[in-house]
C-alpha cells in the first residue's frame, strides 16, 4: 500500500511540474461563481470504496472568451470558449455533495485524488469551481400512454426549467419526446419562444421504446460534440417512469452510448407510487452511470422540485481537464475514479469514457 502511494504521489508530482509550466505562458480569467442553491431530496449515487487519498497538481485557471449575444437556431457546437479539446485530453464534469445533498462549490483542485484507468493524469490542464461552461442540454419526455395522466405537470415542470436556465448568450436545448420512437420537436437551439413551443408540441400515446430513446438522443444530438470542438457542459434531462416496452437495445447499449457521447443523465421519475417500482431502479442505473442522479417525487406537483434541483446542479458544478497518464485512441472504456480527500463529501461523476479511436 505505501509503495502505491509514493507512485501515486510521484506521478502527481510530476503532472503539477507541467502544470505549473503552463501557468508560466498562460493568462487567466475566472468565470462569475452562481449563487449557492440546495437540492431537494434526491436519491444519491452508490459512492465507491476510495483509493488511498491523494494530491493532484494545481493548474492555471482557462482562459475564456465571453460568448456573442443574439439567438440563433443553428450549431449547436459554435464556439464559446478559447480552450480547444485535442484527442488526448478529457474534460470531467462533476459534482460534490455533503451527506444531506447539499452542493458544496468552495474545494480546490488539492482536495481531490483522481485515477484514469488505474493511473494518475500526466498533466492536469484546468480546473474550475461552479463552472461556467455553456450548456447543452437534451430535454427527453416520456409521452406514451402510460404516463397519459401525469402528462400536463410534465409539460408545465418543463417548461419552467428552461426558461429558468438556459441562458440564450451561450445554451442550447433541445426538445424530444419518444413513445415507440423518438420524435424531435425542436432541434437545437437558444430561442425560448421555440423550446417552449416544441415542449407544448409534446402528445401522449402508445408505447414505450425508452432504451432507444436514450440512444438516439446520445448517438445524434449529444455524441457529435464529444471531442474536437470547444469545452461545452452536455446534459440529458429525462422525464419518465421508467418502463420501457417496445426498445430494440438493450439497457446497457443505451449506457454506453451516454459515456460515448460524454453526457450526464439526470432523470425525473413520474412514479409517484409509495413503493419502488423496477422502473425506478432503470432510471437509477443510468444516472449513476454517467454522473447523474435519479428525482423522485413524492406528488405530480412535485414534479417541477426535481427539475429545480437539476437546475441547481447545473449551477454548481466543477470542470477539470487533464492528459491520461497512457492515453490509447483505442475505442476502449477507460475508467475513472475521482474522489474528495475529505472523506465526508460525496464525488458524483461519470463511471468512465470510451476513448476515441482513430
Amino acid at each position: 500500500m505505501m509503495k502505491h502511494n509514493r507512485k501515486l504521489a510521484c506521478a502527481l508530482t510530476l503532472a503539477l511540474l507541467g502544470a505549473t509550466a503552463l501557468a508560466a505562458s498562460s493568462q487567466t480569467a475566472s468565470p462569475a461563481a452562481p449563487s449557492s442553491s440546495t437540492p431537494a431530496n434526491p436519491q444519491p449515487s452508490n459512492p465507491q470504496t476510495p483509493p488511498p487519498a491523494a494530491t493532484p497538481p494545481n493548474p492555471p485557471a482557462p482562459q475564456t472568451a465571453p460568448a456573442p449575444p443574439g439567438q440563433d437556431t443553428g450549431n449547436p457546437n459554435s464556439p464559446q470558449y478559447t480552450i480547444p479539446i485535442n484527442v488526448n485530453e478529457v474534460y470531467l464534469i462533476f459534482t460534490v455533495t455533503d451527506s444531506k445533498g447539499h452542493f458544496i462549490k468552495d474545494l480546490q483542485l488539492n482536495d481531490f485524488a483522481l485515477l484514469d484507468d488505474q493511473k494518475a493524469p500526466a498533466q492536469v490542464f484546468s480546473f474550475q469551481q461552479q463552472t461556467n461552461l455553456p450548456l447543452r442540454v437534451g430535454l427527453l419526455i416520456d409521452a406514451s400512454t402510460s404516463i397519459r395522466q401525469r402528462f400536463q405537470f410534465e409539460q408545465q415542470a418543463a417548461t419552467e426549467f428552461i426558461l429558468q436556465t438556459i441562458k440564450p448568450r451561450s445554451d442550447k436545448a433541445f426538445i424530444m419526446g419518444f413513445d415507440v420512437t423518438p420524435d424531435l420537436k425542436q432541434d437545437w437551439t437558444n430561442n425560448l419562444d421555440l423550446l417552449e413551443t416544441g415542449i407544448n408540441a409534446l402528445r401522449p400515446g402508445g408505447g414505450t421504446a425508452l432504451y432507444d430513446a436514450v440512444y438516439t438522443a446520445c448517438r445524434d444530438k449529444l455524441a457529435d460534440s464529444a471531442r474536437g470542438q470547444e469545452p461545452t457542459r452536455k446534459a440529458l434531462v429525462l422525464v419518465s417512469d421508467g418502463n420501457d416496452n417496445q426498445s430494440r437495445v438493450y439497457l446497457d447499449e443505451a449506457i454506453k452510448m451516454c459515456q460515448r457521447a460524454e453526457t450526464i443523465v439526470y432523470a425525473i421519475s413520474t412514479n409517484t407510487s409509495p413503493s419502488r417500482e423496477r422502473g425506478d431502479d432503470v432510471l437509477q442505473k443510468i444516472t449513476d452511470s454517467t454522473g447523474g442522479i435519479t428525482f423522485f417525487p413524492k406528488r405530480l406537483e412535485d414534479i417541477s422540485n426535481g427539475f429545480h434541483d437539476i437546475g441547481d446542479e447545473l449551477r454548481s458544478q466543477y470542470a477539470l481537464a487533464y492528459r491520461p497518464a497512457d492515453f490509447k485512441p483505442d475505442g476502449s472504456f477507460r475508467p475513472i475514479y475521482l474522489y474528495c480527500n475529505q472523506r465526508r463529501y460525496t464525488v458524483r461523476v461519470s463511471k468512465g469514457y470510451f476513448a476515441p479511436k482513430r
